[in-house]
């Protein structure tokens, strides 16, 4: 069964942009402050990816955490959705939209909502909830292929900052966590 979802994920993202991803980057690069939104699994994965810049010592926060300040037209907000149709994180969008925020949409369906909303977007053609017509044949359960990954693709982010920072280990070593 790894082997297959490996094979499924190494199809999947060997679809997507070079191009798309440097532009990512820059954005990333560019914004002030990050704010991210996502809920269920996509949440999980979108808050790996904002602990790791936090680690490269960007301004990072998930929406709806009790801490998380106003986004301003100076900042980015980072959305996660395999179905493109979920509620709060539309909300979310639309929000950042209203204070002139920059918008991002990491996406598994692009005839959503969020997707005729967000700014710019990346199309990871996973499998989603909505099990559409079109989506790619998977073995595994409705989304994980999206997921997945939408995972390998913000690690893949990560690796790229990390080594354009020439940060090295020590250095972002020293923004983990010390109390857990």
């Amino acid at each position: 069964m790894i082997e297959a979802i490996l094979e499924e994920n190494r199809s999947l993202v060997q679809r997507l942009s070079d191009k798309a991803a440097q532009d990512f980057i820059r954005r990333i690069l560019d914004a002030k402050s990050i704010f991210f939104s996502a809920q269920g699994r996509a949440g999980f994965i979108l808050r790996c990816f904002c602990m790791r810049l936090m680690h490269l010592g960007f301004s990072v926060y998930f929406c709806g955490e009790t801490i998380t300040p106003a986004i301003t037209r100076d900042d980015l907000l980072i959305v996660l959705s395999g179905s493109g149709e979920t509620p709060s994180t539309l909300e979310s969008v639309k929000s950042a939209k209203k204070y002139h925020a920059k918008t991002y949409g990491i996406l598994g369906n692009m005839e959503s909502r969020i997707a005729s909303l967000v700014d710019i977007s990346i199309h990871i053609p996973g499998t989603t909830k909505l099990c559409r017509e079109g989506e790619p044949h998977s073995l595994q359960m409705a989304g994980s292929l999206f997921e997945q990954s939408a995972f390998l693709f913000l690690e893949a982010i990560v690796l790229e900052i990390y080594q354009k920072r020439k940060k090295d280990v020590g250095s972002v070593s020293s923004r983990h966590t010390v109390i857990e």
